[in-house]
């Protein structure tokens, strides 16, 4: 099993912490389906200190959500500790994270998320900062460098650890990379052998079989799984369970991915109200119909809906009518 620091972990599957997506919502969804370890979004330290409302709204942590890591970012190290010290005695959250991966110019220009991945002896100075100040266990998310030319991953990882971080999940990718091209786990292996405190892979995991490959490739403690999970909680269901036992389950039907959707959407409309939850659940909706049969059709009549009751009404139609089409193909 996973365990950082004294919090234990069911199984080696993390969901990975996706900015404008892993709310509560999201995350209870993730954790019924499995998941060993569930990542807010990122949270901004001058939003926290500041108590700004929205911000706080994401603060909120459903116990049956845990063990949950809340992720902060920022580059200060003063506000940064004021942050994290808010977290740590007001709020459930069991792990405090910070981001050093996020590659967005907002965040970078801050000093913030990736831009930290130039200078391992920053990383340690914050790093040991935030563990000072916080009774929690802090963890680090970060990317394999900068660009190219400047890849500290392992320099990176192994200051963390000096500082007192009690784990380290590390993407494959630089930040020049953004999302596009190949992770590369072969990183993620030097970054394991280097440091002794757990090591999360993370970058290309679309399948149960990738999960299993990056662990067996990499030597990894556990798999942070993100995109692959848009839409689509099973994959996080089925790679815990294909982990355990070589078993592979059989993808969801049509009609399982609106149920799960229509759940979801109802988990958003109990968080932020019926409108915010229809604009929101436009994304997640076509996530969830993308690949199935007559989606992209379904896709273009999400994105007018015009609020809950017609988003509702149009997904139960498209279930009705996918499971009749299942049916009258199986009578033939």
């Amino acid at each position: 099993m996973l365990k950082i620091g004294s919090v234990e972990l069911k199984n080696r599957v993390v969901l990975a912490p996706m900015a404008g997506v892993c709310n509560s919502a999201f995350r209870l969804i993730a954790k019924r389906f499995g998941a060993g370890l569930v990542c807010a979004e990122m949270v901004a330290d001058r939003g926290i200190i500041h108590h700004n409302k929205k911000t706080m709204n994401m603060l909120y942590v459903d116990d049956r959500e845990k063990p949950l890591s809340l992720q902060i970012f920022g580059g200060s190290r003063e506000t940064l500790v004021q942050a994290a010290k808010y977290v740590d005695k007001n709020t459930n959250a069991d792990i405090i994270d910070i981001n050093m991966g996020c590659p967005v110019p907002k965040v970078t220009k801050c000093d913030a998320g990736s831009k930290w991945l130039l200078d391992p002896d920053k990383i340690y100075e914050m790093v040991a900062a935030v563990v000072d100040a916080v009774d929690k266990p802090v963890t680090v998310k970060m990317r394999k460098g900068w660009d190219d030319d400047h890849i500290f991953a392992v320099r990176n990882a192994q200051a963390v650890e000096r500082a007192g971080g009690r784990a380290v999940a590390l993407h494959g990718r630089t930040r020049v990379q953004m999302y596009e091209g190949n992770a590369d786990w072969d990183i993620i292996r030097q970054v394991k052998e280097s440091v002794g405190i757990p090591v999360i892979g993370n970058g290309d995991v679309q399948t149960p079989q990738d999960a299993k490959r990056m662990l067996e490739t990499t030597g990894a403690d556990g798999v942070m799984i993100g995109r692959g999970a848009l839409g689509n909680p099973w994959m996080l269901y089925r790679t815990v369970k294909y982990l355990e036992s070589g078993i592979l389950c059989p993808e969801p039907t049509a009609k399982e991915k609106i149920d799960v959707c229509l759940f979801h959407f109802d988990q958003l409309i109990k968080l932020k109200g019926e409108h915010l939850a229809a604009l929101e659940m436009r994304k997640h909706a076509a996530w969830y119909v993308k690949g199935l049969r007559g989606g992209n059709e379904v896709r273009k009549k999400i994105n007018v809906c015009n609020g809950a009751d017609e988003l509702h009404r149009l997904l139960k139609q498209y279930a009705r009518e996918s499971e009749e089409e299942l049916a009258s193909a199986g009578q033939s």
